[in-house]
């Protein structure tokens, strides 16, 4: 059993991901600027959190636990204060802090800046995962995993994943979710970084297989 905080722990995909988590025998801290809105569970604590907090503040408040995850995201609006910028401080902070393991919800082709022409409306998003992501890689001493799914769709998960990710790929959420949280369970996922789209191999073999 873990102690787990979640950056963004209010959102579509931290809401399944606690789920999974909570199921999987962890407790978990979600975080986020409106704590009413994480699920109510079990195992969940709500802690109210704004990334444009300083990193000092921010280590305060994930001192003590086993693993974050990051899923936050400002859909567009907050690109350098939250997607980019404020994901480097959650970084920041779980070194200052000692947490050791990171997992990283980040999205489809952030790391092929040639590809981004073929998603125009994407290219500043993607910058700000480029950012965050390649700090996250070559800035720190942390234990992380980035996951790189295709576009998040609101349909029933199926279970099955393939590691490989092109512009058109989808994601349902449920299996991102879960794909996140069987990453904490395989150690042979540390220091990847994971393409992930829908595909017919099961979650559990295919990370068993990285």
């Amino acid at each position: 059993m873990a102690k787990i905080f979640i950056f963004g722990g209010s959102g579509r995909v931290a809401t399944d991901l606690i789920k999974d988590l909570v199921a999987d025998g962890n407790t978990v801290t979600g975080a986020a600027r409106h704590p009413e809105n994480i699920i109510k569970l079990d195992g969940v604590t709500s802690d109210k959190l704004d990334l444009h907090s300083d990193v000092e503040d921010i280590s305060k408040q994930v001192k003590g636990f086993d693993a974050i995850y990051f899923t936050a995201g400002s859909r567009g609006k907050d690109l350098i204060q939250t997607d980019a910028m404020g994901a480097i401080k959650t970084m920041m902070a779980a070194e200052k802090a000692g947490v050791k393991r990171y997992i990283m919800l980040s999205s489809m082709l952030s790391l092929d800046v040639d590809s981004w022409k073929k998603i125009p409306e994407l290219e500043d998003y993607l910058a700000a995962k480029f950012f965050a992501d390649t700090y996250l890689m070559n800035s720190t001493n942390l234990e992380y995993t980035i996951l790189q799914p295709g576009t998040l769709i609101e349909e029933a998960g199926t279970g099955k994943i393939h590691l490989d990710v092109k512009a058109a790929d989808s994601n349902p959420i449920p299996d991102v979710a879960k794909t996140l949280a069987e990453i904490l369970k395989y150690p042979n996922t540390i220091d990847k970084v994971i393409p992930m789209s829908s595909g017919n191999i099961p979650i559990d073999q295919a990370l068993k297989e990285i």
